[in-house]
């Protein structure tokens, strides 16, 4: 009995601290919803029993997930890696510091890859002046994709001068300098529309850059203080950034940085 009410006690001692955080996990136990699972794990106090119930369950659930899935499902890498992560560790939260270690080998072994076909392998569609994007739903008003053109010609490069670019970025993401002049900037574009970001720096500095639909590209730029512009399917973007380290910017999401 007096385990019993330890563990009713303690569970409502974490189910409290949850709730102060901003988030009420009080019917947790009750999900079988992977992400909302998995928030738990992550925010949860590393002792809470509820743990042992849940980090197995969550488990089975993304393993069913990827057994079931479609062989085109984005989401099946996604599930893999975090239950690579669930395996080795109580959460899937990682540091920042990892979070960037990821990202960095990703790259690398992507630009690897590209180095060696002597070509991208990034795949999209051309943009075309008929890539409309509804501007008001309301009043099912759409307006021209303007960038059309100049985001082909940005896509379009000779092999020569991909494999300058490639070689720049590849050395970039291997340089740990903090005196270098230069960084890589990884721009992801997390919406429906090809889309093109703008960076104004000091005097004459410019730079643009095409990212496909659901896609990422990279760029090496002078550190320095930046203006980023976009056009995301027809909304404004705007952002002042100071450049010091290599930074990813994600657009197109509900909360673009």
């Amino acid at each position: 009995m007096k385990k019993l009410l330890l563990l009713i006690s303690s569970v409502l001692f974490f189910s409290l601290s949850a709730q102060k955080k901003g988030k009420d996990y009080s019917e947790i136990i009750k999900s079988n919803n992977i992400y909302e699972i998995n928030a738990f794990l992550r925010d949860a106090h590393p002792d809470d029993p509820r743990r042992s119930v849940l980090k197995p369950r969550v488990m089975e659930l993304m393993k069913e997930y990827i057994k079931n899935a479609h062989p085109e499902d984005q989401k099946v890498k996604d599930m893999q890696e975090m239950l690579a992560l669930l395996r080795r560790r109580p959460s899937t939260k990682i540091t920042f510091d990892e979070m960037n270690a990821i990202i960095k080998q990703k790259q690398i072994a992507k630009y690897k890859a590209e180095l060696a076909a002597k070509q991208s392998t990034t795949v999209y569609t051309p943009s075309t002046t008929q890539n409309t994007f509804v501007v008001n739903t309301a009043a099912n008003a759409a307006i021209p994709n303007a960038e059309a053109e100049e985001f082909n010609m940005l896509m379009t490069v000779s092999p020569i001068e991909h494999q300058n670019k490639t070689v720049k970025i590849l050395n970039s993401l291997f340089d740990n300098d903090p005196n270098a002049k230069e960084c890589i900037i990884l721009i992801q574009n997390n919406s429906d529309c090809n889309i093109i970001v703008r960076m104004e720096g000091v005097g004459t500095t410019k730079y643009r850059l095409a990212i496909p639909a659901h896609g990422d590209n990279s760029i090496v730029i002078e550190k320095g203080q930046y203006l980023f512009t976009s056009l995301v399917c027809g909304a404004q973007y705007a952002s002042q950034k100071t450049i010091q380290k290599p930074i990813m910017v994600a657009l197109g999401s509900a909360t673009a940085k």
